[in-house]
């Protein structure tokens, strides 16, 4: 078989079926209004997906409060959001009703911006800090994900996606390094209930047996004492407690997971490979490979890290260039049952139409990451997320960010 035809190939996701192995991963755009709805620009960027033939689509990093977040225009999920959620997938549903469509519901925890939002912590991080996490506000944070789930069913979307990743709230509370003496805290058996106890609340807050559940998750976070160390300070590697984990929420009804590694701030070249370090995108492959070997066979496991392969062009050495391509080692992964599906991240954002584009014979006309990082950049300066090489509208954005910079250095200077 093809790389064609494995690509795009149905899989069937707990009683859906994804109608080809693409998966859109959560992208934080930084685009929402001032309540956390959606505006025109998160709309159309949806929008191109559903319209470019990705078979599964992962709404990005969708805050379950607004008193604590990582960005000032970030999404955002309660009760006065789901009139707006529910608009933007019946625009989607119009121009493809067979795309799978879960939220990433998640809390920021001590990466919480504390310019315009309250940073709270499960131990403190050396270099991040925050207010002390209490049982109580722990209980109530479970409540919105619980409400965020229910909302999230009311306004159409297939699904959730429990963010466990990337140094947000839930890997926080998972990692070795959260061993203080609470509920939450201390011995794997404690660490894990905040997860179990999340999945079992929304299986019963939700009474659709067709909505799906599953969960992104940072294997391991790249850090001592983070998720997947060996201990509370070690820099040791040990998967005993993520694959727990995954048995763990699979006995609570997960029936996908999607693997990831590192912390957004402090080991981000896991999480995602920059434009030198493209090699780095095999690890998730030998992740992927463990994760896939742990679950059963129905549950399915998508892979990361496939935007540095680009076309027959990338700066991956010792392997023949057809070889390393995108689809070509996509394709790979899958036929060796590494993994079910492939998740592109910033090659959705260069080019939404990708999958459209391989099925219609046009690879010859897709826009591929060249990993420059700008999307990035737009991120962290609090501004709206998209491609800055072939996306004019963050071509401008990112050149007023550079320009107001430069300004600021002036002022300093």
């Amino acid at each position: 078989m093809g790389y064609k035809e494995t690509l795009l190939s149905p899989i069937k996701i707990g009683p859906h079926l994804a109608q080809n192995r693409f998966f859109a991963q959560p992208m934080e755009c930084v685009d929402a209004d001032e309540e956390g709805n959606p505006t025109e620009l998160t709309c159309r960027r949806y929008e191109n997906l559903y319209k470019g033939g990705f078979g599964f689509v992962d709404l990005e990093a969708i805050t379950v409060t607004n008193e604590s977040r990582a960005r000032r225009t970030q999404l955002e999920i309660m009760p006065r959001n789901e009139k707006p959620l529910a608009n933007l997938i019946k625009r989607l549903k119009e121009i493809n009703p067979n795309v799978l469509l879960v939220f990433q519901l998640t809390h920021s925890g001590e990466i919480s911006d504390p310019e315009f939002s309250r940073r709270v912590a499960v131990k403190p991080l050396p270099g991040f800090g925050g207010e002390l996490l209490t049982e109580e506000m722990t209980e109530k944070i479970i409540d919105d994900f619980v409400q965020a789930s229910k909302i999230a069913q009311a306004a159409g979307a297939d699904g959730i996606d429990l963010k466990f990743c990337h140094g947000y709230l839930g890997s926080q509370i998972l990692r070795p390094f959260n061993d203080r003496p609470w509920k939450y805290g201390g011995p794997w058996e404690n660490r894990s209930r905040f997860a179990y106890d999340l999945m079992e609340r929304i299986q019963r807050g939700v009474s659709d047996k067709g909505f799906i559940l599953g969960s992104k998750l940072s294997l391991w976070e790249g850090f001592p004492g983070g998720c997947g160390s060996a201990g509370p300070d070690s820099p040791l590697m040990d998967l005993t407690e993520p694959l727990d984990l995954v048995k763990g929420l699979e006995e609570r009804g997960a029936v996908y997971f999607v693997e990831s590694l590192g912390n957004v701030h402090a080991s981000m070249n896991f999480m995602e490979a920059v434009q030198d370090e493209p090699y780095l995108s095999y690890l998730h492959f030998w992740f992927a490979d463990i994760l896939k070997k742990t679950v059963k066979p129905e549950t399915v496991v998508i892979g990361s890290s496939f935007s540095p392969f680009r076309g027959n062009v990338n700066k991956l050495l010792a392997v023949e260039p057809g070889r390393s391509s995108l689809f070509a080692m996509g394709a790979r992964c899958i036929g060796d049952g590494m993994m079910d599906m492939i998740g592109l991240g910033r090659q959705s954002f260069s080019d939404p139409f990708t999958p459209l584009k391989l099925s219609e014979g046009r690879e010859n006309e897709i826009q591929y990451c060249n990993q420059c990082m700008n999307c990035e950049e737009l991120m962290l300066r609090q501004k709206p997320v998209g491609c800055v090489l072939y996306n004019e509208t963050y071509r401008e954005l990112f050149k007023e960010v550079r320009k107001s910079l430069g300004k600021l250095a002036e002022l300093h200077s």
